[in-house]
């Protein structure tokens, strides 16, 4: 192989081992877009149908009642924690703290980017559907113990659980591929639940909302991974530089040793 071919090939090694490494593919469906517009119409026809199919609400509200006669300390403690710690403000800090780790300690600016994209896209969903169906929130007056009184037509669906679904996600695609990955897989889906519970044990929820959550975040979550993988790996790959500025010093190093060597040889 000539000098000149053997530096063609090590550039393209090195560009296109950076742009892996700078930038993960996530895990999609084959049909990816098709079953975020499926998950995205099953949450709208549950929310049409809770509004218009009579008893449906009354019957959902029993539940909220049932756990409002019998809220403990413990229970109630953990989820009031959770009624903070997944609000907007609570929220927003979070993803932004662990996005600032990912950027400065980690050094991975497109990660960092990558994970408030996803851990975010929870609440963008929710507040869509919420303007959509408009159903009203569980009245804290027919609650035995009401602990978070809310009022308003944006009960469908929880934004609490959206948040708590992205952020799973979000976290899950931070470490797939190591160690971590499954646990974080599994805490993150038990995090979720946690949460989808709590919002009907305060009482600010009812149970098709939090489902719906489910729905509706998985349906966002497809789209942009779908997305994701289609688009960012070539803006990337086309920048100035050639190569994603995520590669590691190593990295760099011993790409431009490979490239010294065979311009040598």
């Amino acid at each position: 192989m000539s000098s000149h071919a053997k530096q063609n090939t090590s550039a393209e090694v090195r560009t296109s081992a950076v742009v892996g490494h700078g930038v993960p593919l996530l895990p999609q469906p084959r049909y990816w877009f098709l079953w975020g517009i499926v998950l995205a119409a099953a949450v709208l026809a549950i929310g049409f149908s809770v509004q218009s199919v009579a008893g449906v609400t009354t019957s959902e509200f029993g539940v909220d009642q049932e756990l409002s006669r019998h809220h403990a300390v413990a229970l109630t403690t953990v989820a009031m924690a959770l009624n903070l710690l997944f609000a907007p403000v609570a929220g927003v800090c979070l993803v932004l703290v662990i996005g600032l780790f990912v950027f400065l300690v980690r050094k991975s600016f497109v990660r960092a980017v990558m994970f408030v994209l996803f851990a975010c896209s929870g609440w963008v969903a929710s507040e869509v559907f919420k303007l959509v169906v408009a159903r009203h929130r569980p009245n804290p007056a027919l609650l035995f113990d009401p602990l978070a009184p809310e009022t308003g037509s944006n009960s469908f669906p929880s934004g609490h659980t959206a948040f708590a679904v992205a952020l799973a996600f979000a976290l899950y695609f931070l470490v797939r591929g190591t160690r971590w990955g499954v646990i974080t897989a599994w805490a993150g889906a038990v995090l979720a639940v946690v949460v989808a519970w709590s919002r009907i044990y305060i009482g600010v929820h009812y149970p098709s909302d939090v489902v719906a959550s489910f729905l509706a975040t998985t349906a966002i979550v497809i789209v942009l991974a779908g997305l994701w993988n289609r688009y960012v790996p070539r803006v990337i790959g086309r920048r100035p530089f050639g190569v994603a500025s995520e590669a590691t010093s190593s990295e760099a190093t011993a790409s431009d040793t490979a490239a010294t060597q065979a311009h040598g040889s």
